[in-house]
């Protein structure tokens, strides 16, 4: 019946059926070609795939039955008669306050600093040209003086032992007779910093390099600064003069740089307000390889810019040789190989290693899941039984080996081995033999993420060898870290001493150290996915692909003959894929489609099918829905007035919209607080060793309910603690980094500016905290960003169940305030962040009222009957004396409208105090 309507999409069934009738259904359903899922009791049949979880099929979904104490509903509706009464006579007094509109001369990239303004036009054309020329002929004879002293025929030397050197003719005459040029070059052969060089210096040497502009980007802050740094080196200059470089919260540039170094974030902020790149002469884009977010999403930006602009030339660099991908997508560009040199590179699959070493592996000596014992509710909840990921990834090559030249211990010890493990003891053992054992070096260990970095560090430090620092510099290597730490890792070792990098995949192409000649390879890189039809985030530590593991293996032979060590069979490298998946194919899309529209690209769906590969259809519906419920885009997919501010903010658009609300009900300090903390790695530490201490610890921060009431707690007293210079010795006491706590030191200074330049606020910083110790609003507030991000909480005797609209039941990381917690007296609970590892687990949640829902949520609708709302198209539900229910709609609306009054004014009709 169903394969012959042609307007029906689902047939639904609610007649008794045990697991074994379902399953045999299900399998005559798969046979025609149609698609099956039990929730519940009930069973549907559908033509396009089932989620996971439907809540109109759930008889349990959130229901509410609402009641406020008489005294109560009268005190509000007094003060409610007052403030209508107010706001009459100030309509009366000041009739068109409140019909202002944004400005639309705001310039926030302007402002923010990120490009320095032109200076002012000569009078002339000719006048201008002679000016250009003086600075010009400048240039080349300070060129000519470098490249002629002694230093500089030096470091020429160096240079033209680079194998990009050797292409230089060939590389500078495609440039100049192809708008788009395709590079791909071997790690090492020195094409990020001598391409951009080559560029400069011959402009320069045609009396042309006072009027060139070169944007060379990079998918991290590091490689922007330390290539930056080594290409003024090499120019014989200061960092700022002509070689600058500019990343988030910091930069060295003036207006003398010719050639920028600068994250793809930063050139997409510059597109805000300057869609032409005007007077920008080339740019060029390194790393595309990584196929990252932001690089694709410039990538459609540049390609339909290129038209408007002939004389622009357009660069880009991967080091892979997946370069035709690129090269058909700017319709047959030219593409120039570079060949890289390296020395051989001797490599050992996990068989050579436990062969040659003896090494046994055992159930026991392996430390398994990731640290996910730390995800759950321990003692309440459990996760789901599930084969992981990563071993039904591998499961099959393993099954297809046989290992037979291999000893008897050998073979014991792989069938021992578990896929889902990092392996730390075997890490151990294998830096411990390298530092006994081999020559002098550099030893570079890949690890997933910071988790697991910070937890081998401490394995390690605990070492009598690998933990002596006259014999051992240990260093890390990650993204959130301060720049003045990432640094550390290019410094050479005193004599005798072998520096240990635990690094992650930063390390694969974005940065060299020169000095490693040892790499241990663990397989994997901590990943998100994107489940487009259950609308969730996955993380799971994946497989790399074939390519990432020979860049890994390609770090050790950069300075002499190198050793790799592969902690996996070789076997399950063969069964890697060959490259990553691109990052826009794999993450929600809510913040790119914000930037789509702030570009004014048009159509959301119509500008990313013009992608280099296309997201999923429905993954980007997923996104303008979000976007529509948190009020950023209007039902024409338009920005509102929300959105338009939200596009001025560099952060989550939820996260935004939290600091907007702060700012006008004059609760800033704490939210500031809040944001920056969600924009870093969780300041709250937890050591496998000290986890009741730790746990303790957090506990003093949290009385309320809400993870993010304590983090602002926790900040409080570092910066109290910072004023007497005791702000390491309060981190150590109370479990804290010291590092995330700095770094949020730091972002709310940033997002203070910012919202400065958007003009919701002033200098003056009283009158925006006269509400900072307000818990009640500020957990309003929290409400307001965070939503539809909202759980319900169900009490039973003796724990409480969480059921999201997308997932149904979830569970909450065991680091939340609220998982220690054997009830909450609160009926829902806001959450920053939901990810599927195996089960569904909420990060960060402050619990909240139904008041609070109702007035600081999403839209809300009447239902079939009076006293009857519901919020995200029925999934939750209210029930109300129609009198209450009039009362609270009334005082959305006068919220609503004060919100949108000082959006759109920056002037607030009526103090929010009142």
């Amino acid at each position: 019946m169903l394969l012959h309507d042609k307007e029906k999409q689902e047939l639904v069934s609610r007649e008794k059926k045990d697991r074994h009738d379902f399953e045999h259904i299900s399998a005559l359903a798969s046979r025609m070609g149609l698609y099956s899922h039990l929730y519940a009791k009930v069973v549907v049949f559908s033509k396009v795939p089932l989620p996971n979880y439907r809540f109109d099929l759930d008889d349990k979904r959130p229901q509410r039955e609402v009641a406020l104490p008489l005294g109560l509903l009268r005190r509000v509706d007094s003060y409610l008669g007052e403030y209508l009464s107010q706001k009459s006579k100030t309509r009366e007094n000041f009739p068109d306050l409140s019909f202002s509109t944004l400005s639309s001369g705001c310039s926030i990239a302007t402002d923010e600093g990120l490009f320095e303004q032109p200076e002012p036009l000569a009078a002339s054309k000719a006048v201008m040209e002679k000016i250009l020329w003086r600075r010009s002929l400048l240039l080349r004879d300070q060129q000519q003086a470098w490249q002629e002293s002694s230093e500089g025929r030096k470091m020429l030397e160096f240079r033209q032992s680079l194998p990009a050197y050797k292409e230089k003719d060939a590389l500078l005459t495609a440039i100049s007779q192809n708008q788009v040029i395709i590079v791909s070059g071997e790690t090492g052969c020195g094409k990020t910093t001598q391409i951009p060089q080559f560029i400069l210096e011959s402009e320069i040497e045609s009396i042309r390099g006072a009027a060139c502009s070169i944007i060379c980007t990079q998918p991290r802050r590091i490689s922007a600064m330390s290539v930056s740094e080594r290409v003024a080196t090499e120019m014989g200059q200061k960092l700022g003069e002509s070689v600058g470089y500019k990343v988030r919260l910091e930069g060295m540039k003036g207006r003398d740089t010719h050639l920028l170094f600068c994250t793809t974030g930063i050139l997409l902020r510059r597109l805000l307000v300057d869609r032409n790149l005007k007077g920008v002469t080339h740019v060029i884009v390194d790393e595309i390889h990584e196929r990252g977010m932001n690089e694709d999403f410039l990538l459609i930006v540049l390609k339909e810019l290129l038209p408007r602009r002939p004389e622009l030339r357009l660069i880009l660099m991967s080091a892979t040789l997946d370069a035709d991908l690129f090269s058909s997508y700017f319709v047959g560009a030219q593409i120039m190989h570079i060949p890289g040199f390296t020395y051989p590179v001797r490599t050992h699959f996990l068989e050579n290693i436990l062969e040659i070493t003896g090494y046994r592996l055992t159930p026991y000596n392996q430390i398994d899941d990731y640290g996910q014992e730390k995800m759950w509710k321990m003692g309440k909840q459990a996760p789901r039984k599930r084969k992981s990921q990563i071993a039904s990834v591998v499961e099959d090559a393993l099954k297809a080996a046989d290992f037979k030249e291999y000893s008897h211990q050998t073979r014991e010890s792989l069938s021992c081995w578990s896929p889902d493990c990092i392996g730390f003891n075997l890490i151990e053992y294998i830096l411990c033999n390298i530092c006994e054992n081999e020559k002098p070096g550099a030893i570079l260990v890949f690890m997933t993420g910071w988790d697991d970095i910070s937890s081998l560090r401490d394995k390690m430090q605990a070492h009598p060898l690998l933990g002596d620092p006259s014999r051992v510099l240990l260093l890390a290597c990650h993204g959130s870290m301060a720049s003045s730490e990432q640094r550390l890792i290019f410094d050479e070792p005193d004599n005798g001493v072998r520096k240990i990098v635990l690094a992650t995949n930063i390390a694969e192409t974005s940065i060299t150290i020169n000095d490693v000649v040892f790499v241990i390879d663990c397989g994997k890189a901590k990943e998100t996915s994107y489940d487009a039809l259950n609308n969730t985030p996955c993380l799971l530590p994946s497989w790399i692909s074939k390519v990432s593991a020979q860049q890994r293996r390609g770090r050790a032979g950069r300075v002499q003959p190198g050793e790799c060590y592969h902690l996996y069979p070789r076997c399950v490298y063969d069964a890697f894929a060959e490259y990553q998946l691109p990052e826009i194919l794999r993450t929600p899309l809510q913040s790119l489609c914000l930037q789509i529209k702030s570009l004014k690209l048009g159509s959301i769906s119509e500008f990313l099918s013009r992608a280099l590969q296309s997201p999923e259809l429905l993954a980007v519906q997923n996104a303008i829905e979000y976007l529509k419920i948190i009020g950023a885009l209007d039902e024409k997919e338009n920005l509102t007035v929300l959105g338009r501010y939200l596009t001025m903010l560099p952060m989550e658009p939820k996260l935004g919209k939290m600091l907007i609300l702060g700012a006008i009900f004059n609760c800033l300090d704490p939210v500031l607080t809040i944001v920056a903390g969600l924009c870093v790695r969780d300041p709250f530490l937890t050591p496998f060793d000290k986890k009741d201490l730790a746990e303790a610890a957090k506990s003093q921060f949290s009385r309320d309910y809400s993870d993010h009431l304590a983090l602002v707690r926790a900040y409080d007293g570092w910066k109290d603690a910072e004023i007497d210079n005791s702000g390491y010795e309060y981190c150590w006491r109370n479990f804290l980094s010291a590092q995330s706590m700095k770094a949020i030191d730091s972002l709310r200074k940033e997002f203070f500016s910012l919202l400065k330049d958007t003009g919701l606020v002033d200098g003056n910083t009283a009158s925006y905290n006269t509400w900072s110790h307000d818990d009640y609003l500020i957990r309003a507030v929290i409400c307001y960003g965070l939503y539809p991000g909202i759980c319900s909480v169900v009490n039973n005797e003796k724990s409480f169940s969480l059921k999201t609209m997308e997932d149904g039941q979830v569970l909450l990381y065991s680091n939340s305030v609220n998982a220690r917690e054997s009830k909450i007296p609160y009926p829902w609970l806001v959450f920053n962040e939901k990810i599927k590892v195996n089960s569904v687990f909420l990060r960060d949640s402050t619990a909240v009222s139904d008041s609070v829902l109702l007035l600081f949520g999403g839209g809300i609708s009447r239902g079939d009957t009076a006293g009857h709302f519901k919020m995200l198209g029925g999934y939750l539900e209210f029930f109300m004396n129609p009198s209450i229910a009039d009362m609270y709609l009334s005082l959305r609306e006068e919220l609503d409208e004060l919100i949108q009054n000082k959006l759109t004014c920056n002037v607030c009709v009526i103090d929010p105090v009142n």
